[in-house]
């Protein structure tokens, strides 16, 4: 029986290490990858980021990284102060490996660089349907970790973390269903993904939610089984995830499965692993990665206070 402090260290490292080892392989379609990814690319092979030593996360740990620590020193998720650890980041790499980035989305950049001038957190970002990239889902499992709320609020703090950056309600919709589902896989449900739909669905069904419940059965559509394409598009990357998550039995196959996918390797692998690490617990992570894992002396003191709180 998996204790609960083995499931929220699988989670933070799982994100972690799925976004590493996607790192080397981002951009590139499925068949340019190799038979069989590792973290540290095969000699020859076409590098994404080639500066960047491998076992560094990017843009994705560290955004979760920023959220995490705002939630455990706020007590609260506290979007103004989430936002500015945000800015500190992009600004100075805060919480990035060698206090580098080296990747950052369009759509997180332009909010940011909003938020910088002076631009209200929750009205800084793009809000057209053409920004429905994954940059807010792929940083949104501390939260649920986190969160000791019922429902209905982890759900309005996933829409809150999201409308920073993400603010279309297919994007929030995606990042609470997927806390939803994170939220059940802590509690070992043997159905976690069906349960936490049939929970948003139940939510949803308050006029309140009339935008984020179309979206829901419109675009997301929970219930459809078509594989993901490990795309930047915040659908196809929930439906990666799960494709792979369905399919895979152990940690490794699922991050393996999920950079095989090619394209936003590093974001599709982070999604993904983060609720296989929830689902099978830290001692379950490959520890020939684990100790290639680099920068986890940022890591260790948060997930200290992410237990203890716990």
């Amino acid at each position: 029986m998996l204790t609960l402090a083995e499931r929220l260290e699988g989670g933070v490292l799982g994100l972690l290490l799925g976004d590493a080892l996607g790192v080397p392989y981002e951009f590139h379609p499925p068949t340019a990858l190799p038979a069989e990814v590792d973290m540290v690319p095969p000699a020859g092979f076409r590098r994404s980021h080639p500066t960047v030593p491998p076992g560094t996360w990017s843009d994705d740990g560290a955004q979760a990284l920023c959220l995490l620590e705002s939630l455990l020193q706020r007590g609260r998720l506290d979007v103004d102060d989430f936002a500015q650890r945000l800015v500190a980041w992009y600004l100075d790499g805060h919480l990035a490996v060698d206090s580098r980035v080296f990747d950052v989305g369009n759509q997180t950049a332009a909010a940011l660089s909003a938020i910088r001038r002076g631009a209200a957190v929750l009205e800084a970002a793009p809000t057209g349907e053409h920004s429905n990239g994954n940059g807010s889902l792929m940083r949104a499992l501390p939260l649920a970790l986190w969160h000791r709320g019922t429902d209905e609020a982890l759900v309005i703090d996933a829409h809150l973390q999201s409308r920073v950056t993400h603010p279309h309600p297919r994007s929030e919709a995606c990042c609470a269903l997927y806390c939803l589902w994170a939220r059940r896989e802590l509690a070992g449900a043997q159905r976690a993904f069906e349960e936490a739909a049939a929970a948003l669905r139940e939510i949803y069904s308050s006029t309140a939610y009339a935008a984020h419940a179309a979206e829901l059965e419109e675009h997301i559509r929970p219930d459809d089984p078509t594989p993901g394409r490990g795309t930047g598009y915040v659908v196809d990357c929930l439906r990666s995830a799960r494709s792979v998550l369905a399919t895979h039995s152990s940690v490794e196959a699922v991050l393996r499965a999920a950079v095989a996918l090619g394209h936003d390797t590093d974001t599709t692998a982070c999604v993904a692993g983060g609720i296989a690490g929830v689902r099978h617990g830290a001692r379950a992570l490959p520890d020939r990665w684990l100790t290639q894992l680099r920068g986890m002396e940022l890591v260790r003191p948060l997930l200290g206070a992410l237990v203890r709180r716990s």
